[in-house]
């Protein structure tokens, strides 16, 4: 095979392996999910409320689920200190239900931040139903001990991870409506994934050209 030809081959697969929807576990930061839009289809082929739209992870919320992005970053949301900048899920009626129709096995990770006590159940149906697989219980600690940023009134945020038997299918977060906020949420393991930037796409692109460039004024 022609050696540009090669080189280009090895550089478009890198970028669609950079661009493939990975295998459990998942990480949803919600970063890109519209201030106060619902969440909706984001992470699950569609859109947010707003048209914004994710990685395709199969994960859908209902309407109560919406997003929080920062005041410190354009948005309304009363909170600093977040585990990924800017932007968090919250609900304002109701309860925040996601559905994951694939299903997730081993367990689920998220940090919380709470003005008062919620609960987050796992079962292995949809929309809440089936067996319950298991629950976390959360406790109000939204304004203790904060430190960093000091801008925002939910500023503590609490890891809670738990395994479970089985395939879960849906996740229920309950509680006081506008009192809890939710970020880094890892389906498939009980231990927090980190975030991680997103790669260069167009700086891969546009060193591929170069580099073809050099090696065809060598030809």
């Amino acid at each position: 095979m022609n050696k540009n030809l090669l080189f280009l081959a090895v550089v478009v697969g890198l970028m669609s392996s950079a661009m493939s929807v990975q295998a459990l576990p998942i990480l949803l930061d919600f970063e890109g999910v519209g201030n106060t839009a619902t969440i909706d289809r984001f992470y699950g082929g569609g859109t947010d409320s707003q048209g914004n739209s994710g990685v395709n992870y199969g994960v859908i919320f209902n309407g109560d689920t919406i997003a929080s992005v920062d005041a410190d970053a354009g948005g309304t949301g009363n909170f600093a200190n977040e585990p990924s900048p800017d932007t968090t899920m919250t609900f304002d009626s109701g309860l925040a239900v996601m559905n994951v129709a694939g299903g997730f096995d081993t367990g689920i990770a998220f940090y919380f931040t709470a003005f008062r006590d919620g609960l987050v159940t796992v079962y292995d149906g949809l929309d809440g139903s089936g067996d319950l697989l298991t629950a976390v219980a959360l406790t109000a600690q939204a304004f203790d001990g904060c430190v960093g940023d000091p801008d925002g009134a939910y500023c503590n945020w609490t890891l809670r991870g738990a395994s479970f038997p089985g395939v879960a299918r849906s996740v229920v977060f309950s509680g006081e409506s506008g009192t809890l906020g939710f970020d880094n949420v890892t389906l498939g393991s009980a231990t927090p994934l980190e975030p991680v930037p997103a790669p260069p796409i167009l700086a891969l692109f546009v060193l591929a050209l170069a580099s073809l460039a050099w090696a065809r004024s060598r030809l």
